[in-house]
């Protein structure tokens, strides 16, 4: 009798478990979606600080469309003169890791990102190249951390993990947690760790809007890197549901044309 006891319980801790798991999986799902626009063009404004306050200003063009499977992902740097010209291809695919190529026109050369890059600073920023594509679900495990009220709002805890040290090196950091509106799976706050699981950014969102389809948009962003006390901001000036570019534009062979 103690056997079957003991067996049940077990069966009924696996089960909670895998349930508890599950949700997280779904919240994240749901969270992710919520703000998946499909296509779109924009322009933006990126802007740089230093741990002394001083600051750089970007103008970027960005345009993102699916095809197939696939979603393309371009931007454009606008000025200033020393980055003009400058442009990244992302392909997000659904099953499998990212492609990354840059053009530098001051060389005239398209490369490829690689893995090890992606986690790197994009364009001198405290955003990495890893943060400006949809991250890979299967590269992360999931649990809840619980509840918190975060600017009156009432949010889940979201740990996402990696799953392993090849997704850490691609990513830039070991796990984040996220502040998840509980009404809208909209995201307003993740903390990011680093590979001693020490706090390494914390990135916040605003200015949510609703676009056509039901999707939402943050147009502000902000990370803080909190070990070198830098900041950098993006803030959205433009932007179009859809994109009128065919599928040729979204090409590595056709960068800096």
């Amino acid at each position: 009798m103690k056997k079957i006891t003991f067996l049940l319980t077990a069966i009924c801790i696996m089960a909670i478990t895998s349930l508890k798991a599950q949700d997280a999986r779904t919240i994240a799902d749901k969270s992710s979606e919520v703000i998946n626009p499909g296509s779109m063009e924009m322009t933006s404004t990126l802007k740089i600080y230093d741990n002394k306050g001083n600051v750089r200003v970007r103008e970027v063009s960005n345009a993102m469309a699916k095809f197939g499977g696939t979603t393309k992902t371009l931007f454009k740097f606008l000025s200033p003169p020393d980055v003009k010209g400058t442009t990244i291809l992302i392909y997000d695919y659904e099953n499998k890791d990212d492609d990354m190529w840059i053009y530098m026109p001051s060389l005239r050369k398209t490369r490829r990102i690689v893995s090890g890059e992606k986690g790197k600073s994009f364009m001198g920023s405290e955003f990495s190249n890893a943060d400006m594509s949809k991250p890979t679900m299967s590269d992360f495990t999931y649990s809840l951390k619980g509840s918190e009220t975060l600017d009156g709002k009432e949010c889940w805890k979201l740990e996402s993990k990696c799953a392993n040290a090849g997704a850490e090196e691609a990513n830039g950091y070991s796990r984040k947690i996220a502040w998840i509106e509980k009404s809208t799976y909209l995201t307003w706050k993740i903390e990011f760790y680093d590979h001693a699981d020490k706090l390494l950014k914390v990135e916040t969102f605003s200015d949510y809007r609703k676009q056509a389809g039901g999707k939402y948009f943050a147009f502000k962003l902000s990370m803080s890197n909190v070990q070198n006390s830098r900041k950098s901001e993006i803030v959205i000036n433009k932007y179009q549901a859809g994109s009128a570019l065919k599928e040729s534009a979204f090409s590595a062979t056709t960068l800096g044309q």
